[in-house]
């Protein structure tokens, strides 16, 4: 876990990383994570996307999976440095992370809601005036699970797309316009 300090309110952003906030790198239409700082790109407009968030009295909160620390294709030491830079360049106010593979039955790992009922009870955030942005089934799952709001971005991977999600967007940018709309 990493934490930055600030001010704290009761609703939420809760953020997947890849693909919501930097980009993934696509292998036979499967989004993966970065592998290294180098390949470690934040997306277009994400900076003013959250710093709009912020302003509408959000915190603003990443939750990832990273599975691929535990099975050995990346060093948690890389994954660690992600997070600082995402901290240092953009207003977060806490980073989870859950490195478990499906076969630990972790309660971290999305779909399963635990990261977000941790930084729930750590920041005193109420789920239900709060929302879960993400690009993948598990992110929207997570959110439903958690009691959030929820919004998918819209994309073309190859794989099983969410199917009860409270709204779509293309981006983080029109995802954060359309919420600060409705608050």
């Amino acid at each position: 876990m990493q934490h930055k300090p600030g001010s704290h309110n009761n609703k939420a952003i809760f953020l997947d990383r890849d693909g919501v906030l930097n980009k993934v790198v696509l292998k036979d239409g499967i989004p993966h994570p970065p592998q290294t700082i180098e390949e470690f790109e934040i997306l277009p407009m994400v900076k003013e996307a959250l710093t709009d968030l912020k302003s509408a009295n959000y915190m603003l909160v990443v939750v990832t999976n990273q599975p691929d620390v535990a099975r050995g294709n990346q060093s948690l030491k890389v994954v660690d440095e992600m997070h600082r830079l995402l901290l240092e360049a953009l207003p977060l106010d806490l980073v989870k992370v859950c490195i478990h593979q499906d076969k630990d039955l972790c309660q971290c790992r999305k779909p399963k809601p635990g990261m977000l009922l941790q930084a729930a009870e750590e920041l005193g955030i109420d789920l239900k005036s709060s929302y879960m942005i993400g690009d993948r089934w598990r992110d929207i799952d997570a959110g439903l699970a958690a009691g959030c709001k929820t919004v998918w971005i819209v994309n073309t991977y190859s794989e099983k797309h969410p199917t009860n999600f409270h709204h779509s967007a293309k981006s983080l940018w029109l995802a954060a316009k359309n919420i600060i709309r409705k608050s």
